[in-house]
């Protein structure tokens, strides 16, 4: 049974909350970027290093065995999240950024000259960046998908950029900036009859959506702790058993190997074979502690919360003359980007923390997407489930503080 979504009590659970910001009660609107973290993953972190600390998986003594038992626990509570068949499948990385790069580095070992690798135009950096890489080094070539006016993907354009040629889709569940909502299991179906692999990034999109990689049938999906109120430093990626064994490890080093001699050296199997050296010990236990803390929550119940926080702010941003809205598309997450006209987004985030509240400005690591946009940058108000109504009207009062400080 799911815990009652009680604002003020889960609140209570952040003790960041609390403080003041310029004299100002802290209105935390940048968890696109970064969520804030509850009493269970800081008590999870902190416990872990009072009681139990060790290395993992190597040792024999009682504290190895503690602490490799939590760390591996970690591993279930990720599965689970993610409905993946088994915790062989879930490898942990330091976040989203380095799932994507170890997937780069396998598909680099069988990427041809003129193989191409298909991406939207609204990718985060972290999910262009690793391609190019491929494109330079290895001679493939990307091919960019548009967006419809309302911010939502073109799936006709998609369904045409997947050929013979495709090796890898590449596509985000939710975006960063536009907060569009990608039906990822179509473009699934796409890049399997191409005989393409099909990677999803879901940083932003496993906070706000139930995830089912079973189900959505994707070879890679990987997420990121410090966006689900988890540690930073810590994530996850997700390989089927197939993707995972054709794979070459990323790295180097200790655990991931199962013979080393001076002439040959042989590989362990998932998860270990991509884990290299002493893992994040702590983030994962306090990942783990994140993922069991927002399980607690009907997804639905969430969404809708913080649906409706968006919903009013965006009302209350068309009433401001000047303000242009960036991304309407239906069924988007709660992230409002938007620009005023004569004001640029930094000069309008810095105004709003002088009233505390917190906002995030620039390109948002999007920079094709603001091309797209005809932006240099945006300003980006971005909702969760902590958040409230009071904090959204703060936020319109801001506004219109910032606008008659700068138009």
């Amino acid at each position: 049974m799911s815990r009652k979504l009680d604002i003020p009590a889960i609140r209570a659970e952040f003790p960041i909350l609390s403080r003041e910001v310029n004299g100002h009660p802290l209105v935390y609107l940048d968890n696109a970027a970064s969520a804030q973290k509850p009493n269970a993953v800081i008590d999870a972190l902190a416990g872990q290093m009072r009681t139990a600390y060790a290395n993992v998986h190597r040792g024999l003594h009682t504290l190895a065995n503690e602490t490799t038992e939590a760390f591996e626990a970690a591993r279930e509570t990720v599965r689970a999240f993610l409905n993946a068949p088994s915790t062989d499948n879930i490898i942990f990385t330091k976040g989203s950024t380095e799932g994507i790069n170890l997937v780069a580095s396998a598909l680099a070992a069988r990427i041809q000259p003129g193989d191409e690798i298909v991406l939207s135009i609204m990718e985060h950096h972290s999910n262009i960046v690793p391609w190019h890489f491929l494109r330079e080094r290895h001679g493939a070539v990307l091919r960019w998908v548009g967006l419809k006016e309302d911010g939502s993907l073109d799936m006709e354009a998609m369904a045409d950029a997947i050929g013979p040629k495709t090796k890898m889709v590449a596509i985000t569940h939710m975006s960063n900036v536009l907060g569009t909502v990608t039906d990822v299991a179509p473009i699934t179906q796409l890049a399997h009859t191409a005989g393409a692999e099909i990677l999803i990034d879901g940083s932003q999109a496993a906070v706000h959506l139930p995830v089912d990689v079973q189900a959505i049938g994707c070879d890679w999906y990987v997420i990121t702790g410090h966006k689900i109120y988890g540690p930073t430093g810590i994530g996850a990626l997700y390989g089927t058993a197939a993707a995972l064994d054709r794979a070459r490890p990323y790295q180097g080093g200790g655990e991931m190997i199962e013979i080393v001699e001076r002439e040959r050296v042989t590989y362990n199997t998932a998860p270990h074979k991509f884990e290299a050296g002493t893992p994040p010990i702590l983030e994962a236990i306090g990942f783990g502690a994140a993922l069991r803390w927002l399980g607690q929550f009907d997804k639905a119940e969430i969404a809708a919360h913080e649906h409706a926080l968006y919903e009013r702010a965006a009302s209350i941003l068309r009433q401001v003359n000047g303000i242009r809205i960036h991304g309407e598309a239906a069924g988007k997450g709660a992230v409002l980007a938007f620009s005023l006209e004569g004001a640029h987004p930094h000069d309008l985030a810095q105004i709003l923390d002088r009233y505390g509240v917190a906002i995030r400005a620039g390109h948002h690591c999007a920079q094709p997407l603001m091309q797209h946009l005809g932006v240099p940058a945006t300003a980006r108000a971005s909702f969760a489930l902590y958040n409230t109504e009071v904090e959204v009207d703060a936020l319109g009062e801001a506004l219109a503080k910032a606008r008659k400080m700068l138009v």
